[in-house]
């Protein structure tokens, strides 16, 4: 009998967390509410950031393994929630001990190119491999965010993790196209991200925003600008490196079919450098209730244009 095998219900499996950043604590809040058995792993453990982690793995049941190595060696289902550019060597790190017939789903952000690497390691190592692309934000939807899956094991995998309380959906027994569906999707919605804090932004600087968002209102009715333009200045002042990385990815993916990423690596450099403002403290400190939370966008596009006039 393999290691997550349907005479072991998905309930009653073993699940391993790689990443326990905002997604891997989602996921981890709401398996432990239903019992489910959870360890995790992140490298944030090994420096001054870990002391939280533990805290909130404590907080809730969670068992912090000491390694990808240790956490695979344990574990039936283990998802990989880290940053686009870990992909593969996540996927390396646990292919050397994971159980044989364990189910792997790559939660990351990453290519169509780098989930094919990322496969060939875990099933080459014995485990089951099956890509996973989220479609949307995680927080709003937590661990029902929509989710699809692609790969040998897809249609099979599927049921148990919506036993497990997923909303998860077979896209493709073909490895690949559910990746290619999350990054042109990313070219979309990260651009769009980019875009509004640097119109916004500008248009702050000129004095027009009210202008610019009454014309974005009359053009896109049903986007509410200001609402919306505040979670894009939240989202990306808090996960900017994230995306960024992501949007590298994208911008792979988008190459790798003979077309120039303009878009994607514009979009790139631009969460990147707000990310890099955020590690810098423009927007207060991290880890605080306020930090990434100003319901005004205009708080946040003040800041980067004080930063700005100070450099003059």
């Amino acid at each position: 009998m393999t290691a997550a095998s349907n005479q072991n219900p998905s309930n009653r499996w073993h699940v391993g967390l790689i990443g326990y950043g905002e997604v891997g604590k989602i996921l981890a809040e709401d398996l432990r509410k239903d019992g489910v058995r959870v360890s995790a792993y992140d490298v944030k453990l090994e420096d001054s950031r870990g002391d939280a982690l533990r805290s909130h793995a404590d907080g809730i049941g969670v068992t912090l393994a000491a390694s990808h190595a240790e956490l695979a060696a344990q574990a039936d289902f283990i998802v990989s929630a880290v940053t686009a550019s870990q992909d593969v060597a996540v996927a390396e790190a646990c292919a050397v001990t994971i159980k044989p017939g364990a189910w792997f789903l790559d939660f990351n952000s990453a290519s169509p190119g780098a989930k094919q690497r990322a496969a060939a390691l875990i099933d080459g190592g014995g485990g089951r491999y099956v890509e996973g692309a989220v479609m949307t934000s995680v927080p709003p939807y937590r661990i029902k965010v929509p989710l699809l899956l692609g790969g040998a094991g897809a249609r099979e995998l599927a049921p148990l993790l919506n036993e497990l309380g997923f909303a998860a959906k077979a896209a493709s027994d073909k490895l690949g196209v559910a990746s290619a569906t999350k990054m042109c999707r990313s070219i979309m919605i990260k651009g769009l991200e980019a875009m509004v804090i640097e119109s916004f932004t500008t248009a702050r600087a000129y004095g027009v925003e009210d202008a610019v968002i009454a014309s974005l209102q009359e053009t896109f009715p049903g986007i509410d600008w200001e609402k919306q333009g505040a979670y894009f200045f939240q989202r990306v002042i808090e996960h900017g490196r994230r995306r960024a990385e992501e949007v590298r990815e994208v911008a792979e993916t988008v190459r790798d079919i003979g077309l120039t990423p303009w878009s994607a690596e514009g979009t790139a450099e631009r969460q990147a450098w707000v990310a890099d403002l955020a590690d810098d403290g423009l927007f207060g400190a991290r880890g605080t209730k306020e930090f990434a939370r100003s319901p005004d966008w205009r708080t946040e596009a003040d800041r980067i244009l004080n930063k700005i006039k100070s450099k003059e």
